[in-house]
Order: C-alpha cells, then sequence, then structure tokens
C-alpha cells in the first residue's frame, strides 16, 4: 500500500500525463498533468468517458498514436502521443500522454522547408549531393536524381553517376575532384551527362568544397549541379544571331571581316571575292520586297553549293556578297568567281508571270599577311567597281594601277580620323517647315568636312567611304552628340533636331545604349531628338532597325523612315517597325506640280501616314508650285531649297535665339506659349 502510495505521488508531479480506465474507457484516476491536456479539473474528469474527452483516444493497447486535443478556447490546437498498455490485472488500461506540439511544428517545419527547397531546386533546375569519403557513399538530392533521369530515393553511386557522364569528359570531371581533395580547394567545372531514362544529353555546372576533419582530413565534399543547358543554347543562339545574316542564314557582314582578320593574323594567305549584283533594287522595284527577299535565300543557297568546305560565303548587305577563300590563287578564284556569277545568271525570278535574270558583277583581291582587312576589302571594291563601270556582268581582279583611287579613298578615311580627332566636322541644318504658316518645325542635321584641307569631298564622297569601315559608327556617335550638346545650350523646347543613321550603325549593338545615356546625362527631353533611317537600310537590316527603333521610342524619340516609297515594297514592312513619321522620297515630289501620276503616289502615302499615324514630311521641295500641289495633297511639312537651304547650325542658332530676343523687346506683355506645331519631323 504504502508503495501504491509514493508511486501515485511521483505519478502527480511528472510534466507528462497518466491515467487509468476502466475497459471501457471510463476513467478511474488520472495526474494533472493529463487533467492540464484534457483542459478538465480532475474531480470533473474522474468517472468520464476518455474517448468522450479525447477524440482518436485509441480503445486498446497501442504505441505512440498521435492524438489532437480538444480546444474550445481559441488557442493554438495541441498535439498529443498516446500510449496505451493494459494492467495485470486485466480489468483496466493505463494511458501515457505527452505534449508533442512543439517537436510536431519543427517536423512539418522541416517537411516544408525540405518541399520549399526541393521545388527551388527543381525550378532552378538544380540540384546538391554529398559524398562521404571514407565510406564512398553519395546522398543525391531528390531534384538531383530527377535531373539525372532517375526516381526519387534511388540508389546510386558515384561511379554510378561518371557512368553517365561522356567519356571524353570524365577526366574532367576527375581532374577537378581529385585537385579539390589534394588541395582543399573550392572546385568548379562544367560537363556533359546523358539522363539515365531516356539518354538525352544535358549539360551541367557543378561547384562546391571539400570539408576537411580535426586532422585536415578530406571527410566530406558537397556539390551543386545546375543544368545550364537552355541558356548553354540560348547563348550559343545569341551568338549565332549576331554573326549571322538573318534573312539568308549566311554569315554577316561581322562575320567575315571577323575570319578575314583571322586568316591575316594567322599569317594565311587567299583571295577575296566581293560580288553585287547588277540592277537588284530593280527587282526590289518592280517585284516586291517579298520577291526580293526569297531571291535573295534562294541565291545564298545556290552560291554556297558551289562552294568547297573552308570557303566562306556571307552576305555583307543589301545585294552584296562576300567570299573569303583561303589558300586560293588568284586563277582560281577568278574561276570560282565565274562559276558564282553563272550560278547568278541561271536563276530565274518569276513573278506575275513573268520571269527576269539577274546578273553579278565581282571584284577579286588577293590577301596576305601584309596587309589589313579594311585595305583587302577596299582593294576587293574597288575591283568590283571597275566590272560595273567597265558594262556588269563580269569578273575584274585588283590591280595595283588602281593605286591612286585606293590611295584617294584611303586618304579619305585618314582625313576623316583626323576630323574626328581633331574637330574637322561640322553640322549644317536645313529647316523642315509648315507649309500652311511658313513656320519651321524642326531642323534636319546634315554631315560635312571642314578640315580646311582641298579639295573638299562632300558627303555623297566621304560617307561611303566611312560606311565600309567601322569608322562610321564614331561618325554616327559624334553627330549625335553634339546634337544633343546643342540642344543641351538650347534650352527651348521648340528647337528640334533630326539626325541620319547609317545602316552600318544599326548593327552596333551598343549605340541605342549611348544614345540613352547622352540623352539621361544631358537632361534633354527625348523628343526634341529624332533619328532617321533610310528604307533601304531599315529593309536590309530589319531586326537592326525594329531594335533600334523599340528602344529608342519608348523613352520619346521620333524615328522617321527616310527616302520612304523609293522601293514602294516596304509597305509590308510598316507594321514590323515601330516608327512615328516617314520622309517622302524626293523622286515623288520633284514633279508633283507637272501632272504627273506623282500626285496619286503622294496621296497614297498621305492615306498611309494618316491611317497608321504617322507624320509625313516631303523632300526636294524647289519650287513654289510643289509647295500648292503638296498642301492640296494634305502635306503639311516639308523641305528643301526652296523653303530653306542648309546652313551652318551655330548660324542658324544664332539667328533664332537672336529672332526670339527681338520678340521678346517688342512684346509689352509676356507671350503666350509658342503653338505647337500640328506635325512632329
Amino acid at each position: 500500500m504504502t508503495d501504491q502510495v509514493g508511486a501515485e505521488a511521483v505519478l502527480r508531479t511528472v510534466d507528462f500525463g497518466v491515467a487509468v480506465t476502466d475497459l471501457g474507457g471510463r476513467l478511474r484516476w488520472l495526474n494533472p498533468a493529463f487533467a492540464k491536456l484534457l483542459r478538465i479539473p480532475e474531480e470533473q474528469a474522474v468517472g468520464r468517458s476518455l474517448p468522450a474527452l479525447l477524440p482518436g483516444v485509441p480503445d486498446g493497447p497501442s504505441k505512440g498514436e498521435p492524438v489532437l486535443a480538444p480546444n474550445s478556447t481559441g488557442e493554438p490546437p495541441t498535439w498529443l502521443e498516446i500510449t496505451c498498455t493494459a494492467l495485470e490485472s486485466g480489468h483496466e488500461l493505463l494511458y501515457r500522454a505527452a505534449d508533442i506540439t512543439q517537436w510536431r511544428d519543427r517536423e512539418l517545419q522541416a517537411v516544408h522547408q525540405a518541399q520549399a527547397l526541393h521545388r527551388a531546386q527543381v525550378l532552378g533546375q538544380m540540384g546538391n549531393w554529398e559524398w562521404f569519403v571514407n565510406d564512398d557513399r553519395v546522398l543525391w538530392s531528390e531534384a538531383l536524381l530527377e535531373m539525372l533521369g532517375y526516381e526519387p530515393g534511388a540508389a546510386l553511386t558515384y561511379a554510378g553517376y561518371l557512368a553517365l557522364v561522356p567519356p571524353e569528359d570524365r577526366p574532367l570531371v576527375d581532374r577537378a575532384i581529385q585537385q579539390s581533395l589534394d588541395t582543399g580547394e573550392k572546385f568548379s567545372y562544367t560537363h556533359r551527362i546523358c539522363r539515365a531514362d531516356n539518354g538525352d544529353q544535358r549539360i551541367f555546372e557543378c561547384f562546391g568544397e571539400v570539408i576537411c576533419d580535426a586532422a585536415g582530413a578530406p571527410e566530406r565534399m558537397l556539390g551543386t549541379a545546375r543544368d545550364v543547358t537552355q541558356s548553354r543554347q540560348l547563348h550559343s543562339e545569341l551568338l549565332r544571331m549576331a554573326d549571322e545574316d538573318p534573312l539568308t542564314g549566311l554569315p554577316n557582314r561581322r562575320a567575315l571581316t571577323r575570319e578575314l582578320e583571322r586568316q591575316l593574323a594567322s599569317g594565311a594567305d587567299g583571295t577575296l571575292l566581293l560580288l553585287d549584283l547588277d540592277n537588284f533594287k530593280d527587282v526590289n522595284d518592280l517585284r516586291g520586297h517579298a520577291v526580293g527577299d526569297r531571291v535573295m535565300r534562294t541565291l545564298g543557297a545556290a552560291l554556297r553549293e558551289k562552294l568547297r568546305p573552308g570557303q566562306l560565303l556571307g552576305r555583307l548587305g543589301g545585294d552584296e556578297f562576300a567570299v573569303v577563300l583561303p589558300g586560293i590563287a588568284t586563277e582560281e578564284a577568278v574561276e570560282i568567281a565565274e562559276r558564282l556569277g553563272a550560278a547568278v545568271a541561271a536563276l530565274s525570278v518569276v513573278a506575275g508571270g513573268a520571269a527576269t535574270r539577274m546578273t553579278a558583277s565581282t571584284g577579286v583581291a588577293r590577301f596576305d599577311r601584309a596587309g589589313g582587312w579594311e585595305a583587302v576589302l577596299a582593294n576587293a571594291d574597288l575591283a568590283l567597281y571597275a566590272s560595273k563601270g567597265n558594262g556588269r556582268n563580269r569578273v575584274t581582279v585588283y590591280d595595283p594601277a588602281h593605286y591612286a583611287d585606293t590611295a584617294k579613298r584611303v586618304s579619305v578615311l585618314d582625313r576623316l580620323r583626323r576630323a574626328l580627332e581633331r574637330g574637322g566636322f561640322a553640322l549644317h541644318a536645313m529647316p523642315m517647315v509648315n507649309l500652311r504658316t511658313s513656320r519651321t518645325v524642326g531642323y534636319e542635321l546634315l554631315l560635312r568636312l571642314e578640315d580646311g584641307h582641298s579639295p573638299t569631298p562632300g558627303p555623297a564622297e566621304f560617307l561611303p567611304a566611312a560606311e565600309r569601315s567601322n569608322l562610321v559608327h564614331d561618325i554616327d556617335r559624334w553627330v549625335l552628340g553634339e546634337a544633343i550638346d546643342q540642344l543641351v545650350q538650347n534650352p527651348d523646347p521648340m528647337l528640334r533636331f533630326n539626325v541620319n543613321v547609317s545602316g552600318r550603325t544599326l548593327e552596333d549593338e551598343d549605340f541605342a545604349a549611348f544614345v540613352l545615356d547622352r540623352l539621361a546625362s544631358a537632361g534633354v527631353a527625348p523628343g526634341r531628338l529624332g533619328l532617321e533611317i533610310t528604307e533601304t537600310a531599315a529593309v536590309t537590316n530589319l531586326d537592326a532597325a525594329r531594335h533600334l527603333a523599340e528602344q529608342l521610342r519608348a523613352i520619346g524619340c521620333r524615328i522617321t523612315l527616310d527616302d520612304f516609297g523609293s522601293g514602294f515594297g516596304s509597305f509590308v514592312h510598316l507594321k514590323h517597325l515601330p516608327i512615328t513619321g516617314l520622309k517622302i522620297d524626293g523622286e515623288f515630289v520633284r514633279g508633283i506640280d507637272t501632272g504627273s501620276r506623282d500626285g496619286v503616289l503622294v496621296t497614297g502615302i498621305m492615306e498611309i501616314a494618316r491611317g497608321l499615324g504617322l507624320s509625313a514630311v516631303a523632300e526636294w521641295v524647289e519650287r513654289p508650285t510643289q509647295v500648292e500641289a503638296l498642301t492640296r495633297l494634305g502635306v503639311r511639312v516639308a523641305q528643301g531649297f526652296h523653303l530653306g537651304r542648309p546652313r551652318p547650325l551655330p548660324v542658324v542658332l544664332a539667328e533664332r535665339k537672336e529672332q526670339q530676343n527681338g520678340i521678346r523687346r517688342a512684346l509689352p506683355m509676356p507671350s503666350e506659349t509658342p503653338e505647337q506645331p500640328a506635325v512632329q519631323p
């Protein structure tokens, strides 16, 4: 009896619940801890049914059953672990109850964290592993097993993992792991791996570290593997796109010049061909650009078939192709050029029920380690011009007798470089005028070479030379920077400039960022600056033109398609170019006042502009009668010698400032804000 009383006294002090029931579950005795878990006083619990007080409690012997305790107070739920055993008498059951809420919460938290980590690894295509070096045992995360093509929990050894790695990549993995084990340094490597379930090859980027014991010996290795297959493929695709002409799939100018540079740097010799289609513009004008694009793709494939491996065919732009022929002498290069010319002549262009055949003019230039790629390209270009000048449809080899012309071209490039360095360039401003009010609404900025040397070439002479080298990128940036600087110095919000962008600059991936940075740092409202891109350049470099226009228009710059209508097949491209305005090609304005068909064409262009919400500017206005005709057709803004010749920009700005000051002095009261021009240039 004393032992029983002593045991009962002990049970009343422990922090876990103890209770005794009959075989029917009616409580005969319980300690304070059990009563506390039931949230009921001891004296009220005795004699009551335990299953009624604690639903889910086992009604017979059991081990560790989790039960949710009753809760009517709004407090967080309490989880109990209930153990039931039969007493020796055979007529009673002994229950033991422990509060496992915190433990269960920690377990659930751990499970949730593991699930979240697993989900994060799956979404990030990443997994981890832990290698116990001494036991040669590897634990793999479920995400990594799934990446390898295994079911979660699958047994996989390190040797089994290596078996999935292509044999040529295994030495790389072994070297990285062994070096890390020897030095204790972190490791990283990239390798291919074939999934166990379907053999699909993936690319893994792996990195990790070694954990050493107290003696400094490697004990464990922790590693992470990330599936970078998609990003590697995307990177490769971007590199391919950067070097590929989007229309034909051939290498572009950048890839060709890089290959030529590589050949020269390696000391190799060979021959460069420049091949230009004769009168291809007629195909675009008469058949449309859709047909012209199809011809370009077909022609690119046909020319490629005529070349051997290692002979690189590419498209420089427009209708001009180039071929780098390593190790090929001039005589054989001429034969290859004639073979390519025959392939062009054999191609029949069929559209609208009529067939057209084309020819090609080719220039041939030898290259070796003594020359640079620009000189080789200039020589081939000069030979190409000779082919065209001698009647087209022929092959011409560059001859040293052409040196005078080559020297002149190189001299022009030297002058342009010096002009950039020493301030030999100037900008002239040509006004764009509202035909109804005779008010200037903006200026087109035109580049002039004023370096003090004679003779002074005009833009038509020096710009083509610049565009055949990377110098045009620096020139276009100088023009843009100078225009923005002048806008800063003349903060009149009504002063607006348009600058021309060359087709080569469209290929400059950093040009848009340059314009954005200059505008932001200068604090100039982007709407005061407009860029003009010729229709030919935009159509030839459609993706590049769209990319540039999207970035600059997004911040408010104006984007104008210059010489619009010159090909008249370009209407289909309007829906792909986020432009804000058109410049009507001067060919349609020249005879607008003579009763010709030009009026019908200009009317059509104006309807398109209005329908697309674009501004329109007419060029080449040289007579008052042209102004009258254009006004009748709804053209509101124009430019030309009749409306204002190009003049030095500083002179124009000084006159404008003087005129504004005169107006302010003449007015007794502050003037109202000037009327916003109806059509922005």
